[in-house]
């Protein structure tokens, strides 16, 4: 696909803020996809790591019996991120007017980007500060569904089927340059009886 600015438009291109001052305390995929992002989670986050949950909520889908070093997560809603249990500080912020981590170099031992890396209308950029702040190796899980808020999302996500956002989202790692060892997942749980889901894991260089 040829990636041209307007790939990164928006139909609503209001303030980001204004969409989601309203608190949504709901789940956006289903409990089957959940369990599946919750299991690739277990596999590649190190039980005793610093993680950073991107574009976080109200929930994080993290293992419920697993007690990691530190969660931080970063999102738009204060309420929503002061409800969720799995974190132990966060902020809120817009990454698509502020796309800087405001974190140091090596800071975190995995991220994970649940249902949402189709919101960021500069995508490469921020992975790409994503990969800085994370430790060598460490790993980036992006998980997606075929759920969306249509009038949100980036004009190239609606333009494709789940495999082409998949590569889609392995471009950006590419493009960001600092990630290696791309791999595309299919985790779907029950196809064509509950909602997909699909990954793409990265390690930072």
């Amino acid at each position: 696909m040829q990636l041209t600015p307007d790939s990164f438009k928006r139909w609503d291109e209001t303030p980001d803020e204004r969409f989601y001052a309203q608190p949504r305390l709901v789940t956006h995929i289903d409990d089957p996809a959940i369990a599946a992002v919750t299991q690739l989670y277990r596999e590649y986050f190190p039980q005793t790591g610093v993680i950073l949950d991107l574009m976080s909520s109200w929930i994080s889908h993290l293992p419920a019996d697993v007690t990691y070093k530190y969660v931080f997560g970063l999102g738009m809603n204060e309420q929503e991120l002061s409800a969720n249990p799995a974190l132990n500080d966060w902020i809120v912020q817009n990454l698509n007017t502020t796309p800087d981590l405001p974190f140091q170099d090596n800071s975190f031992d995995g991220a994970g980007i649940c249902v949402s890396i189709d919101y960021l209308t500069d995508p490469v950029t921020i992975l790409r500060d994503l990969g800085r702040v994370l430790k060598p190796d460490a790993p980036l899980v992006i998980t997606f569904s075929n759920r969306c808020f249509s009038s949100k999302v980036i004009a190239a996500w609606l333009q494709l089927d789940m495999p082409g956002r998949q590569n889609l989202v392995a471009t950006f790692l590419e493009q960001a340059g600092n990630w290696h060892s791309i791999e595309q997942l299919d985790r779907s749980p029950n196809p064509g009886q509950t909602d997909p889901l699909v990954a793409v894991v990265a390690r930072a260089r």
